[in-house]
């Protein structure tokens, strides 16, 4: 999973024109020497995990920081599992807000990976022991909750692809 703040400007295009999502995310892609721009955020494979961590669903979203990975709005083309969503800064701002609540502590205590084996939590290939919170998730929050603390602070909309 991959996210990108958006500038106003960019805001604008996008909402003018869906087809500048692919563009901002993964760049020219009609260019073969063109690269991939760096993602602002890149949760890699713990996208699902960590989102089960926020809501304790597989795919349910909930409000707050319930929508951090799964929220948003369609916009723009399917990119593996499903199209790009974009959070108004409202949005992101209520994200925020939420994550700040948040700690690695409490998202510590509900890591059960028999209950994400369950779950058939993505990519259901979890070691069954505490090591893959700490190496897997504490980071990927700490990383989720700074993406969303610099967009909020910056009054910006954001983009989430999960590919």
């Amino acid at each position: 999973m991959i996210g990108r703040r958006l500038s106003a400007d960019e805001l604008r295009a996008v909402l003018d024109d869906p087809t500048t999502v692919d563009t901002l995310l993964y760049g020219d892609l009609d260019d073969e020497d063109a690269e991939m721009p760096d993602p602002e955020l890149d949760l890699n494979k713990s996208w699902h995990g960590l989102h089960y961590l926020l809501t304790g669903a597989a795919w349910e979203i909930g409000d707050g920081a319930g929508a951090a990975i799964l929220g948003g709005e369609e916009i723009g083309e399917d990119g593996g599992y499903g199209p790009t969503r974009l959070l108004d800064a409202e949005t992101v701002r209520m994200i925020s807000t939420a994550l700040d609540t948040l700690d690695v502590d409490t998202l510590r205590a509900r890591f059960d990976v028999n209950a994400m084996m369950a779950d058939d939590i993505y990519p259901n290939l979890w070691d069954r022991s505490a090591g893959d919170f700490d190496s897997v998730f504490a980071p990927a929050f700490t990383d989720l909750c700074r993406f969303y603390r610099m967009a909020a602070a910056h009054g910006q909309a954001v983009l989430l692809a999960i590919t």
